[in-house]
């Protein structure tokens, strides 16, 4: 599978790596937009949450059991976003299940 974030859990792509457990790593984006805007991930490749089975519905509770100790090692006190995008419409840039966790500031109410 040619997978750019199956790549960096694998260590064949580097990353700034905030924290890693056995099902979830997550780490800086490199376009970042928000002052902290970290990509929380399952080690397990699953396309999209729209791919989320029975089977796999797990690692999706993994992935938001692991988010608030994400946000406190990045120092988010006050607050924090987690949006996941699915699809082409959804603008959904690597096919590989991944939420944005965003803060550091107050962030905007309007998602546009």
């Amino acid at each position: 599978m040619d997978c750019l974030f199956c790549k960096i859990i694998a260590g064949e792509i580097p990353s700034a790596k905030v924290y890693e457990d056995e099902y979830v790593y997550a780490f800086r984006d490199i376009h970042p937009q928000a002052p902290v805007h970290v990509l929380v991930i399952p080690k397990t490749h699953i396309d999209s949450a729209d791919c989320l089975t029975e089977e796999t519905a797990h690692l999706a509770a993994e992935v938001f059991a692991a988010l608030p100790k994400v946000a406190r090692a990045c120092g988010l006190v006050n607050g924090y976003r987690v949006i996941t995008n699915v699809g082409e419409d959804g603008c959904q840039s690597v096919r590989h299940m991944h939420f944005h966790l965003l803060g550091g500031k107050k962030l905007p109410e309007q998602m546009s």
